[in-house]
């Protein structure tokens, strides 16, 4: 391996201290309550729509970065490279023009048009594969062509994040729980794309002995579910996720079953009908992967309900529907893909009628 010369080594220096100033100027994410009718049930939502990219992913990206840098995989000369369905890339694509460095997003062809324009806009470059298995290998064989880095998220996301504290999403969660009701959570619930987010969750909460329990909730398609309780890491489904951002057709190196207590598959036209239902009571459009989140929640204060037990959820607010207003929010683009929200409409009107969750679960 050559040697990092001294200009290299401060192109190096200059561009960590871009990423931190980045993080520095950042404030911490809100923590919003989300008011259901289950009695003795806290409801939160960690709201990661309010970072500068938008999303949850811009943690994510940051850290990317800074492993990357650290690890002297990317220089002056570099040209960034990612497989994402969307979010990963926008926030990359920040980093990556922070840094004075070209980035190209490999990506599904079906990736909203909104991140598309989104990468673009941060000076990003999109490249186009039809089927998402494919991303993989292709984003490699562009970082080989071009010499650039892979940046591969869904190996070095678990990794890459210091899950110990470092104001890493989970340390944050208990930092704003301390003041509530309940305030250390009964559960968090998230879904996982890399997997990186569940493995820092599940890892502090052990590391800090917590009582918390951490719930996975998993789209259709998704081979993250099946795979954990087979208990293998080489289980694949081969289909693409419909809720972008998260789901995989395999399961990802990131993604740590060892930490998670359980997972419960989420039916598409739930998660849509849940980020509709949780638009309307923000009064602000969110995305489909906060509604996968938070229609398991509302199956967790429900059984919590029937268990005569009291206390707290928190999940998370990913990012913002205005990047799914073609698709999530087109009825049109709903009814060309066979997806019926109807009956899971009437099952959160029901649950705000009554407490209760009738009819699909």
């Amino acid at each position: 391996m050559p040697k990092t010369s001294t200009e290299d080594r401060a192109w190096i220096d200059e561009a960590i201290r871009l990423v931190e100033a980045d993080a520095n100027r950042s404030a911490d994410t809100h923590l919003h309550t989300l008011t259901i009718p289950t009695p003795g049930v806290d409801l939160y939502l960690k709201d990661e729509s309010v970072h500068p990219t938008g999303s949850l992913k811009h943690r994510l990206a940051r850290s990317l970065f800074l492993h990357a840098l650290c690890n002297g995989w990317i220089g002056p000369d570099s040209t960034i490279v990612e497989a994402s369905s969307g979010s990963t890339a926008v926030s990359e694509a920040y980093f990556a023009r922070l840094v004075g460095l070209p980035f190209i997003a490999v990506m599904p062809e079906s990736t909203s048009q909104e991140k598309v324009a989104l990468i673009e806009w941060h000076g990003g470059r999109c490249h186009f594969v039809e089927r998402p298995p494919d991303m993989y290998e292709a984003a490699r064989s562009i970082a080989v062509e071009c010499g650039g880095h892979y940046m591969d998220q869904f190996t070095y996301a678990e990794r890459a994040t210091d899950w110990r504290g470092n104001n890493n999403i989970a340390e944050s969660i208990f930092e704003q729980m301390q003041q509530e009701r309940h305030p250390c959570p009964t559960w968090i619930v998230v879904s996982a794309g890399t997997g990186g987010t569940s493995a820092t969750i599940g890892r502090y909460v052990r590391y800090r002995r917590f009582s918390t329990r951490l719930l996975v909730a998993d789209p259709e398609n998704s081979a993250f579910l099946d795979g954990w309780e087979l208990d293998t890491s080489d289980y694949a489904t081969g289909m693409p996720s419909r809720i972008e951002g998260i789901g995989r057709p395999r399961i990802e190196p990131s993604f740590v079953g060892g930490v998670i207590d359980d997972m419960l598959r989420v039916p598409d036209a739930a998660s849509i009908a849940t980020m509709r239902w949780v638009s309307d009571r923000l009064g602000r459009p969110v995305g489909g992967s906060t509604g996968t989140n938070v229609w398991a929640s509302i199956q967790v204060a429900a059984q919590m309900r029937r268990d005569g037990q009291e206390g707290s959820i928190v999940t998370l607010l990913c990012d913002s529907g205005e990047r799914y207003l073609s698709t999530y929010f087109d009825d049109g683009w709903l009814a060309a893909r066979d997806i019926d929200l109807a009956p899971y409409v009437e099952a959160l009107a029901a649950y705000e009628r009554d407490g209760e969750l009738p009819g699909p679960a």
